[in-house]
């Protein structure tokens, strides 16, 4: 009892520097459900947090703004699970996590789950990556202004062939070859975004194909690569720039469109690690730039990161939406992991700790420069 008593003054002082109660009547404070909790955020921080909530030990009205509460005071950093955090660093330390024996996985555990939970939670075009809301109403609007924004940024031309690094379900294909009369070559580590994928672009120049970044062949116009990068691994990014240069035409132009942390690290959050996005991290500016060293001129960098939390918050209320027939096959744990994996994650960019950044790179300089796009 006494273990517990500590337990919770630990977390109850943590939360009070963010303003949070506990059992409060505000949209961010937190209700406990099970006393238990508290022994468990001391011993398992982040990872416990996100599994007690999966488990129904607590809530909050809001949840995405109990997270933005929790970010902007920094309580991330509380010692919380240290010992945990510690093991996992030392394991992306050492190992290759994102190597290529272990590629497929990212897209087995996560892309695969299954086609209809995107679509349900996804604009009608299958975007699964930061919308572009600086003129739209919608997220359909919204989808359409980001991949019209990337073709203009890559200064498409009809009969171009663009390379997708990561397409997904081919969405920026579909639209590149419709608006832009383009040929698209993807390539997805995903067997179910393909199969879809070349269903929605049958009759369109556009060739999906299973395989990694590593054993891309052939030259091409443009490179485009939105929302993959987060899974390429610290210790891989030169591996990629080298072979995005090494497929791209002197001429063209390389759009990289990834999530960035505006500190190095070299591990993910322990919850997200295990239920989300295994094998992955995200970059910084200052790993993204040590890897295009030598390799490519940087034209634009383009942050548009408070987008992505209006996105968020987007794909949650279609999934909420429509979750009534995705329920018997998912089943109540898997909604409590996606509503806690989409509304944390929406905080993440409402509190500017995570950024989403368009990069433009040229291997040898634009004549004249580089007019940027927005």
């Amino acid at each position: 009892m006494r273990l517990l008593k500590n337990a919770r003054a630990l977390v109850e002082e943590a939360l009070a520097k963010a303003d949070i109660r506990i059992n409060g009547s505000r949209p961010w404070d937190i209700q406990v459900f099970d006393e238990r909790l508290y022994g468990r955020l001391v011993r398992e921080g982040s990872l416990g947090l996100g599994e007690s909530y999966m488990d129904g030990w607590w809530d909050a009205p809001r949840l995405d703004e109990f997270f933005a509460k929790v970010l902007a005071a920094d309580l991330e950093e509380e010692n919380f699970g240290r010992l945990k955090r510690l093991f996992l660093s030392v394991g992306q330390v050492l190992l290759n996590p994102q190597r290529r024996s272990r590629a497929y996985r990212i897209g087995e555990q996560h892309y695969d789950i299954g086609n209809d939970l995107y679509q349900v939670m996804l604009d009608k075009r299958l975007v699964y990556s930061c919308a572009y809301w600086r003129e739209a109403r919608n997220l359909d609007e919204a989808q359409e202004a980001k991949l019209d924004l990337t073709c203009r940024k890559l200064r498409l031309a009809p009969g171009q062939h663009v390379l997708d690094i990561g397409c997904g379900w081919g969405s920026f294909a579909k639209f590149a070859a419709e608006r832009y009369q383009v040929s698209v070559t993807g390539v997805t580590v995903s067997r179910e975004q393909m199969s879809l994928g070349q269903e929605l672009c049958a009759g369109l120049p556009v060739d999906l194909q299973f395989r990694d970044y590593r054993d891309i062949t052939g030259t091409y116009d443009h490179i485009v690569s939105i929302g993959m990068f987060e899974h390429v691994g610290y210790k891989n990014y030169r591996t990629y720039f080298q072979v995005a240069a090494r497929h791209l035409k002197d001429e063209g132009l390389f759009l990289l469109h990834t999530i960035g942390r505006n500190t190095s690290t070299r591990t993910l959050d322990p919850w997200f690690e295990k239920y989300i996005f295994p094998n992955s991290m995200i970059p910084s500016a200052a790993q993204i730039a040590k890897a295009v060293e030598g390799l490519f001129v940087i034209e634009d960098w383009h942050n548009f990161g408070p987008h992505y939390d209006k996105t968020l918050l987007a794909w949650f209320e279609n999934f909420h939406r429509g979750w009534e027939s995705l329920r018997p096959k998912y089943g109540e744990r898997f909604y409590r992991m996606w509503k806690y994996y989409l509304l944390s994650a929406a905080a993440t960019f409402r509190t500017r700790k995570n950024q989403l950044w368009q990069i433009v790179l040229s291997k040898r300089g634009v004549p004249g420069g580089y007019e940027s796009v927005r």
